[in-house]
């Protein structure tokens, strides 16, 4: 997927700013802490919270510098015997 760069101009001062849109497929999932991961451009990566995604909140963060990606995703499932809920990417 390329980078897109948003402008927010007519965005909301309130609105974050969001550097790039990123499939849940193409993130890592860490069963220990229970994070999700995608590599940021500063070296660092990108994480969001199990729980934050259950709550429908989009938004992963790099702890290391200020860019902030939007998560896409759709929850399949979160009433499996799996220990993790099923995802499904939005696009495509």
């Amino acid at each position: 997927m390329g980078k897109k760069n948003w402008e927010n101009n007519n965005m909301d001062e309130d609105e974050p700013t969001i550097y790039d849109e990123i499939e849940i497929e193409d993130m890592t999932y860490d069963a220990t802490t229970q994070m999700y991961h995608y590599p940021c451009p500063c070296g660092d990566k990108f994480e969001i919270a199990l729980v934050d995604l259950l709550d429908e909140e989009d938004i992963a963060v790099c702890p290391s510098c200020s860019l902030m990606v939007r998560v896409i995703f759709e929850v399949v499932s979160s009433h499996s015997s799996e220990s993790v809920p099923l995802f499904r990417c939005l696009l495509g």
